[in-house]
C-alpha cells in the first residue's frame, strides 16, 4: 500500500502549487489527475492568460518555482480602470521601490512550470492519467483505491479539481451557485503601440473588456484580451471574421493601442459564481475552484486558490510542528476560519463589482466615474484596492510573504 501525509486529487494550477509547497516543508503527498501531460501542456490546450499577483510570486520565490518562469510573464506596471471610454479613471502604478504589482503569464506556461517543479518535487508523487475509483475517509486516515490497482493512504484527502469538483459535490457540501448570462471571449492580438505594461479594463453594460500586458514577441507588441459578452451573443461572435473582430476590438478601445492584429485562435467560456459554504469536513479540504469560483473582472481568480495554497500549507505545517494529524479537525477548522471569510469577501466584492458596472444609463454612468475619480483622489482607499491587487490584504500567510512557514 503506498503512503503519504497528504492525498491531492487534482494536478492543475493550484494541485501542482499546493503539493511543491507540501514538498518545501518536509510534507509528503500523492496527486492524481486524469489528464495525458501532452495534452494539457500543448501550446493550443488553453489560450488563457493569468495575472500573477504580487504576493502569490513571492510564493512561488519560496517554493522555488520563480526560476522557471523567469523572464516567461510581463509586469504590471500599473492597472487603468474606466467605465467606457469616457472622462473619469482610477489608475493603479506601484510606488518606485515596490515593483509590479504582478505579472502577466501565459496560462500554458504556469501550467507547464507548475507541473515542472511538482514533478520534480521529491516529496511529491505526481500521478497523472489515473482517477480514483473510490475514496473513503476515516477516523483513522483516507484511503483510495485507484484505477491502475493501486490502493494509497493518507490523512487529509484535498480536492483541487476545479469548479466541477465531484469530491465536493459525493461529500455533499452546500454552493451557493448562479450564472451571469455572459461569455468570457480570450483572444491574443497584436498592436501598434506598445501596452506599457498597463493592464486596462474598461466596463461597458455589456460587460467588461479587458487589456492585459503580454511580452513582445516576433510580430511586436502583444496583449490577451478577455472581452465578456451576453452568452446570447457569443455564438455570432465566434462567427465573425477575424478583421470584423479586430475592428470591433478597437471601437471598444478608442484606438489608444494603434492598429490591431495579427489575431490569434479564439476561444470563449461561461462565466459564473460558485462559493462553497464550508471548505472542510472529516479529512477533507477544498481548495481553489473546488471551494470557489469568482467573475474575472478582478482578475484574482487563481490568485484566490493560490492564496489557499498558502494558507493551507501554513496552517499543516504547524500542526505537524505540534505532533498532529494533518487531518486533525482543530487544523482544518483553522483553514476553514481563516480563509472563509477572505474568500467570501472577495467573492462579495467581484459580484457587486460586475452588477455595479452592468447598469446601463447616463445616471449610473456618471455614478461610477464620480466614483472612480474620487477613489483616485483618496490615498488610503487607493491603498487598500492596492493591497487588494497584489493579494496583500488582512491576515497575509507566510508563503505569500516570500517566507516558508
Amino acid at each position: 500500500m503506498d503512503q503519504a501525509d497528504i492525498l491531492i486529487l487534482g494536478g492543475g494550477l493550484v494541485g501542482s502549487a499546493l503539493a511543491t509547497a507540501l514538498d518545501a516543508h518536509g510534507i509528503s503527498s500523492i496527486v492524481i489527475d486524469p489528464a495525458n501531460p501532452e495534452t494539457i501542456l500543448a501550446a493550443t490546450f488553453d489560450g488563457r492568460a493569468s495575472a500573477i499577483a504580487s504576493a502569490p510570486m513571492r510564493m512561488f520565490e519560496a517554493i522555488g518555482v520563480a526560476g522557471r518562469l523567469a523572464g516567461k510573464g510581463c509586469p504590471i506596471e500599473g492597472i487603468r480602470v474606466s467605465d467606457g471610454l469616457a472622462p473619469g479613471k482610477l489608475d493603479f502604478a506601484p510606488e518606485d521601490d515596490d515593483g509590479a504589482l504582478g505579472h502577466m503569464f501565459e496560462n500554458r506556461v504556469l501550467r507547464t512550470a507548475l507541473y515542472e517543479a511538482a514533478q520534480a518535487a521529491p516529496l511529491a508523487d505526481v500521478r497523472m492519467q489515473t482517477r480514483a475509483v473510490s475514496v473513503e475517509r476515516g477516523a483513522h486516515g483516507v484511503v483510495a483505491t485507484l484505477d491502475s490497482g493501486a490502493t494509497v493512504r493518507a490523512q487529509l484527502l484535498i480536492a483541487a479539481e476545479g469548479r466541477n469538483s465531484p469530491t465536493r459535490d459525493s461529500a455533499g457540501f452546500k454552493v451557493a451557485r448562479w450564472t451571469y448570462n455572459h461569455a468570457a471571449m480570450i483572444a491574443t492580438l497584436g498592436h501598434e503601440r506598445s501596452h506599457e505594461n498597463i493592464a486596462y479594463e474598461i466596463f461597458y453594460p455589456q460587460g467588461p473588456f479587458a487589456i492585459l500586458p503580454l511580452l513582445d514577441d516576433a510580430n511586436g507588441h502583444r496583449s490577451a484580451v478577455v472581452w465578456t459578452v451576453h452568452a446570447r451573443d457569443a455564438a455570432a461572435m465566434h462567427k465573425i471574421s477575424d478583421r470584423a473582430y479586430l475592428a470591433e476590438a478597437e471601437k471598444k478601445m478608442g484606438g489608444f493601442l494603434g492598429k490591431l492584429g495579427p489575431l490569434s485562435s479564439r476561444s470563449s467560456y461561461p462565466l459564473g459564481f460558485h462559493h462553497a459554504a464550508w471548505i472542510t469536513a472529516e479529512r477533507l479540504a477544498l481548495v481553489g475552484d473546488a471551494a470557489h469560483g469568482i467573475h474575472p473582472i478582478a482578475g484574482q481568480g487563481v490568485n484566490v486558490g493560490f492564496r489557499d495554497v498558502a494558507t493551507l500549507v501554513e496552517v499543516l505545517v504547524d500542526g505537524k510542528r505540534l505532533g498532529l494529524d494533518m487531518g486533525d479537525p482543530e487544523l482544518l477548522a483553522r483553514y476553514q476560519r481563516w480563509r472563509g471569510l477572505d474568500t467570501f469577501m472577495v467573492a462579495l466584492a467581484t459580484d457587486g463589482l460586475t452588477r455595479l458596472f452592468g447598469i446601463p444609463g447616463a445616471m449610473p454612468n456618471a455614478v461610477r466615474r464620480f466614483g472612480l475619480s474620487a477613489v483616485d483622489r483618496i490615498p488610503p482607499l487607493k491603498s487598500w484596492f492596492m493591497g487588494e491587487a497584489r493579494g496583500e490584504s488582512g491576515d497575509v500567510p507566510k508563503l505569500l510573504q516570500g517566507i516558508t512557514a
